[in-house]
């Protein structure tokens, strides 16, 4: 029987890529998709730590047909060429691009985790959930995750709370225990 492995579950939008500015709803260019250089410090950690990292992110934008799903596609390779110059894993990204708030897979519903963990043998209790909304508090709170929240106050339900990304890093190197062979 193969061992469930620990994750870490990060959001995007704030969290691995600058959010959306100047009134904007969503990220729409992958020219305007700008990845957050304290994510890729925080992932690298995580790898060197033996987790996995999935993505776990709602982009209602697609639903709504704000975004094409093609340019939501065309950031995530961006993203995933990012990584590959900086030699970092990601294992999986999910995405819930539905309008239903109900929907299972929508944070602040745990269907992305969920589904990540069955996908590929991921061990919830020692996963964590790090977000920069209640919504991903909440998700990760009802996958059984630990969670993170990023910003500047305090959100109900989180496990800890750091005030930025910049933060994250020395945060996560304090509480995430290596994972054994």
């Amino acid at each position: 029987m193969q061992q469930l492995k620990p994750c870490v579950f990060f959001d995007r939008d704030g969290i691995v890529n600058v959010p959306p500015r100047g009134g904007a709803r969503y990220i729409e260019r992958p020219e305007d998709f700008v990845i957050i250089p304290e994510f890729l410090e925080a992932l690298r950690l995580v790898n060197e730590r033996g987790y996995e990292a999935v993505i776990a992110t709602n982009q209602k934008g697609v639903g709504t047909g704000c975004i094409r799903e093609e340019v939501l596609i065309e950031m995530h390779c961006k993203l995933y060429e990012a990584l590959l110059e900086q030699h970092l894993r990601l294992l999986d990204i999910r995405v819930a691009t539905t309008t239903d708030d109900a929907h299972p897979t929508r944070k602040p519903n745990p269907g992305l985790l969920l589904g990540a963990a069955e996908d590929h043998g991921l061990d919830l209790k020692r996963s964590w959930m790090i977000g920069d909304h209640a919504r991903d508090v909440e998700a990760g709170r009802r996958a059984g995750c630990r969670t993170v929240f990023v910003g500047d106050h305090e959100v109900p339900g989180a496990d800890f709370t750091v005030p930025s990304m910049a933060a994250l890093v020395p945060f996560l190197r304090a509480h995430l225990v290596p994972v054994a062979g």
